[in-house]
């Protein structure tokens, strides 16, 4: 079986698209894992579609003890989490030290990206959305699995992409539990 002790951090703007912050908290909590919720500027996040949610903490206090790090998208979201400097340090450093970067919806073109996180690497983002990383050449599957880097390209995509985390971060046989109990 395998180490349930994954500690997992999602990043939360204002604007952030629920279903793709969401839905990766949910699966992962399911299958054991430790998942906090940082917000950019207040523990107060209202997403795109006005559902509000209340964060673990504020992104400035998320440690840096974590096995993964999630960068939802939304067009707005997407933006406001590329404009903080306490997102792009806590990525940085996360991925410096081997944890998994994974990333949907805008995000990728518009956060990891300009932040140079594509940089060797393969990704997937909105259609559109590579405007903001016009250096990088995007390819088109739903969810894109490139070594530490997991990118998915929608709404549409969360449950896929979801999954994808879990069996990186777990294994195929627990992604393949979490699937089926949710008639995936």
């Amino acid at each position: 079986m395998a180490n349930m002790n994954k500690k997992i951090l999602v990043a939360l703007a204002e604007g952030f698209e629920e279903i793709e912050a969401l839905t990766p908290v949910d699966l992962l909590r399911r299958c054991g894992g430790e998942v906090s919720i940082a917000g950019v500027g207040s523990t107060n996040i209202t997403g795109g579609h006005g559902i509000k949610v209340t964060c673990d903490m504020l992104i400035s206090e998320a440690g840096l003890d974590y096995d993964a790090i999630i960068i939802p998208g939304g067009g707005l979201g997407a933006r406001n989490l590329s404009e903080s400097w306490e997102v792009h340090e806590k990525m940085l450093m996360l991925v410096n030290q081997g944890a998994l970067l994974a990333s949907i919806c805008a995000s990728p073109a518009v956060v990891l990206g300009p932040a140079g996180l594509l940089n060797g690497h393969r990704a997937v983002c909105y259609p559109g959305a590579e405007v903001n990383t016009p250096d990088f050449e995007f390819s088109d599957e739903p969810v894109c699995v490139d070594g530490n880097l997991i990118t998915a390209r929608g709404a549409g995509c969360a449950v896929d992409f979801s999954l994808a985390i879990i069996e990186h971060l777990y294994d195929k046989e627990t992604s393949d539990r979490i699937r089926s109990a949710i008639i995936a």
